[in-house]
């Protein structure tokens, strides 16, 4: 049996006694800044646990009562934060959405939620949602804003109507519904994770294994907070007293200059927006330093390769013989001169884009690419990439500073328990093995809501979740992300994308005969597609375009009447996102099909042997 597991989880408590003692200890320590606001904002954790409870009381006064569902549609803001844990105080169950979703997708939620009271960032997001917030007779809508409305109650005087009546703090238990968070499905229609007061915990108790951060340290927030991914770290690193910074990426470059932060909080994406910009200023130098920093760069990618086979940290070469291992630490000893001098010239100075006092990146929400990896190891910053969903609350393993193997997600979690099994049998594999990643832990879901067969498909009754993921472990227990073997698309900045209903808009081309979507850990979405060659033709003909195919499939004009098609028919879609457009395709050379094992006998794409069939096409794609 392939199994890691941590220690386990201890006994905890609620995030409503985490505040008191915050409150208690550190009542003049900043908890929440955000430099960008007019004027700026800055709030102490004695203040913010006052204006917290007298949210809550503002709940109660209303009629609201644990278990109640309140729907929370708003994005990143101080008051977001507010608005969320005095919904958790008093027992509530929050439902977090971002107030950019599509209206219909919000409308479902509501509906599906059975949410009472409605917590809306604005007038503006309220009256998106209108139709829907009549229809469901929903009599209780507050607003993040000071704006005023008839029937609604506005931020101040939420505020003002929670000082009056006293908050009744209620007791709450680790078992006790907290949040329904609503994501993406392959049916098109979200599912519901239900997490638990003590799910929240787990990861509030035990990511202090990853990063330790002290009382007063600064934290840059960028990425969505109702995404569990931020909404954790955001707990545990408040939880530890540190400061929270907003920015976006409008002032993310301006923001590590002045706010001088400790941690970042990040995706992928960020990463690769980050490196591109070094590489233009790279290309700015002369071509003599151009050809000094490839040069260096190069010596320093080989010094660091050598020391992950040295210190036995590199994925492609586990179990190497001592001699193989010793001849890597002489090439190391080699090379150090050489890095130092790259370190000298270009590497400090990359570093001081973040800040004297930056100490880590914390990554997730999708597999952070090698050659990012690779690049950030080069220049001394501290990438601590890790792995979960939002089924998982989300953090399920993670690297530390102390045990930070590139290409792993790292080790489990206290308490968290991998297996990897066959995907077909669901057997376990021996260790080392490829296969589907299963988890167990405290920080594992409670269910989807009011969805029995969903859960029932991930969760087992001895509570292993299916991840939907292929990944192996390492010797020590880390693990290694292969691929998806569910056919949800994770790009880069996070974004969950359902290549299905994508496929079928465009498969409404006369042109189109077949496409798979791909984009896993991009920034954006391409596909691969096999064209209706007769109609291709055709409309080749009337264009006065040479129609044998080889010339057909090689023209500007029929690549652009494709991209058209593509841009077109998605745009068409209900719900469409301009994050749900394709970038670029290839042509495939044959149709996809059983004789050559690409689909399977009722006729669906296998995705996992495209990819790997056609992984020079996608490589295309998606130059590094």
């Amino acid at each position: 049996m392939t199994t890691a597991i941590a220690s386990a989880t201890p006994t905890g408590t609620t995030l409503l006694n985490v505040w008191q003692r915050l409150a208690e200890q550190f009542p003049k320590q900043i908890a929440l800044r955000d430099p960008h606001a007019q004027p700026v904002f800055e709030i102490t954790y004695g203040n913010l646990f006052r204006q917290i409870q007298a949210l809550a009381g503002g709940l109660q006064a209303l009629g609201i009562r644990a278990g109640d569902r309140v729907a929370l549609i708003a994005d990143n803001s101080p008051r977001w934060l507010m608005a969320d844990l005095a919904i958790l105080f008093t027992g509530a169950v929050d439902v977090p959405r971002s107030a950019m979703a599509d209206p219909e997708e919000l409308g479902y939620i509501l509906r599906h939620s059975g949410s009472t009271t409605l917590v809306v960032q604005d007038l503006k997001t309220l009256e998106r949602i209108q139709s829907h917030v009549q229809e469901l007779g929903l009599e209780r809508v507050l607003l993040l804003s000071d704006e005023e409305k008839q029937g609604v109650l506005n931020f101040s005087q939420w505020l003002q109507r929670g000082q009056t009546y006293r908050f009744q703090p209620p007791q709450l238990e680790r078992s006790q519904l907290a949040t329904i968070i609503y994501t993406s499905g392959t049916s098109g229609r979200p599912k519901g994770v239900m997490l638990s007061h003590g799910n929240l915990m787990h990861q509030v108790e035990n990511l202090e294994v990853v990063v330790q951060p002290q009382v007063g340290n600064k934290v840059l927030t960028i990425l969505p907070t109702w995404h569990s991914y931020e909404r954790a770290c955001e707990y545990f690193l408040l939880s530890r007293a540190c400061t929270l910074v907003y920015t976006n990426p409008r002032f993310i470059k301006q923001d590590l200059k002045q706010e001088q932060p400790h941690f970042l909080v990040a995706v992928p994406r960020i990463w690769e927006t980050v490196y591109d910009g070094i590489q233009r200023q790279f290309k700015e130098k002369s071509p003599l330093m151009q050809k000094v920093i490839r040069t260096l760069m190069g010596l320093s990618e080989r010094y660091v390769l050598a020391g992950r086979i040295a210190r036995n940290q590199s994925i492609l070469h586990y179990g190497a013989s001592s001699s193989f291992r010793f001849k890597a630490r002489l090439q190391q000893l080699l090379l150090l001169p050489l890095h130092q001098l790259g370190d000298l010239l270009i590497y400090r100075k990359v570093r001081q884009a973040l800040g004297p006092n930056f100490q880590h990146a914390i990554s997730g929400g999708a597999s952070l690419p090698a050659y990012l990896d690779l690049f950030y190891e080069v220049v001394g910053i501290s990438i601590l990439n890790g792995y979960g969903l939002t089924e998982t609350s989300p953090v399920l393993c993670a690297r530390r500073p102390e045990l930070n193997v590139r290409g792993t997600a790292g080790p489990p979690l206290p308490g968290t328990e991998f297996r990897i099994v066959d995907p077909e049998s669901r057997d376990p594999l021996p260790q080392g093995q490829k296969g589907l990643i299963m988890a167990r832990g405290p920080q594992v879901m409670m269910g989807y809501y009011n969805n029995p067969e969903a859960t029932a498909k991930v969760l087992t009754a001895e509570g292993w979740f299916d991840t939907g993921d292929l990944g192996w472990l390492t010797p020590d227990g880390q693990l290694v992300i292969t691929g998806r073997a569910k056919d949800t698309i994770v790009l880069l900045n996070g974004e969950n994308i359902e290549p299905q209903p994508l496929e079928d808009a465009c498969l409404q081309s006369p042109y189109i005969s077949q496409i798979v979507v791909v984009g896993q850990d991009q920034k954006k979405l391409a596909a691969l597609i096999y064209p209706n060659l007769d109609t291709l033709k055709a409309w080749a003909g009337e264009q006065g375009i040479p129609t044998s195919e080889p010339e057909l499939l090689s023209s500007p004009q029929v690549r652009s009447l494709i991209l058209s098609e593509l841009c077109s028919h998605i745009q068409q879609r209900p719900g469409y996102r301009p994050v749900d457009q394709i970038g670029d395709f290839r042509f495939l050379p044959e149709p996809l099909s059983m004789e050559n094992g690409l689909m399977t006998q009722t006729l669906k794409i296998k995705r996992n042997s495209v990819a790997e069939r056609y992984a020079h096409l996608i490589q295309e794609m998606y130059p590094a």
